[in-house]
């Protein structure tokens, strides 16, 4: 059991990594593609080059949308992993706080 909320441990790390990408770089996907957008010259292009207006304003709106998605899924794994922090360490102190009962119990102490 124990090797195994180890390798959760090791995970969880690399989750954490991801939740703090999204975090990071979600909003700034939304800013660049929110600027972008309400542009004046976006305005004016989307006047003038019609095709080509129209394929960059749904890849902008897919941009926005991921990007919405990325950051709220972000966030949800983030305090995902703060509660598994938090229990991992309650865990973590009662496997002690056990031990050390067994130990004086049977009076198994190291010499």
């Amino acid at each position: 059991m124990d090797l195994f909320i180890e390798k959760i441990q090791h995970l969880k790390g690399l989750m954490l990594g991801v939740s703090f990408s999204a975090l990071l770089l979600a909003p700034l996907a939304i800013g660049i593609s929110a600027y972008l957008i309400t542009h004046p010259k976006f305005l004016h292009l989307i006047e003038n080059e019609g095709e080509f207006a129209i394929l960059l304003t749904i890849l902008l709106t897919v941009v926005l949308v991921t990007s919405g998605i990325w950051l709220v899924a972000g966030i949800q794994q983030f305090r995902s992993l703060n509660s598994w922090n938090k229990r991992y360490g309650n865990y973590l102190k009662k496997r002690e706080d056990l031990d050390k009962d067994i130990t004086s119990k049977y009076h198994l102490e190291d010499e």
